[in-house]
């Protein structure tokens, strides 16, 4: 029979602490996108949106959607990404929200803000967040692998 010290047990919690805090932290791609996650807490949840691919610019807000000062709209098809890749820029501080549409099951995510969403096909998943830091973000999808856009804060 083996008896555990109180000391014992304490580190063997932290131990089990410290490794669930490093699987949690990963490299920032959360398995399940639908929560976003993020090292600030002035970013907003991903959720899957009702907002169409022909979104107006800054959609005029509803009692469920706050508006955003920056709306960027994204349609994935056959792998051909429409706007074409570019550079998108947004002015630090503002509220963007991201939708992408793709023809196949995928997961979008915005680096360096760590979000992510799902993307069921043919169904537009999106992203809100506060703008808070200032460079240059990719934004991506997982499963395919196709950079949709570069998000310049400045």
């Amino acid at each position: 029979m083996h008896v555990r010290t109180p000391a014992a047990r304490t580190r063997a919690a932290l131990a089990a602490g410290l490794l669930a805090a490093l699987l949690a932290a990963g490299c920032g791609q959360d398995d399940d996108p639908s929560v976003a996650t993020s090292s600030t807490p002035t970013a907003a949840a991903a959720t899957p949106s009702a907002t169409t691919a022909a979104a107006s610019p800054t959609p005029a807000a509803t009692a469920s959607t706050p508006a955003v000062d920056r709306e960027i709209t994204v349609r994935i098809a056959k792998r051909r990404i429409d706007p074409p890749t570019g550079r998108v820029t947004v002015g630090k501080g503002e509220l963007v929200r991201i939708t992408v549409t793709s023809d196949v099951p995928d997961e979008l995510h915005v680096h360096g803000y760590d979000l992510g969403a799902r993307l069921p096909a043919g169904t537009p998943g999106s992203v809100e967040f506060r703008a808070d830091k200032t460079g240059l973000f990719e934004v991506e999808t997982h499963e395919t692998e196709l950079v949709l856009f570069q998000l310049v804060v400045r």
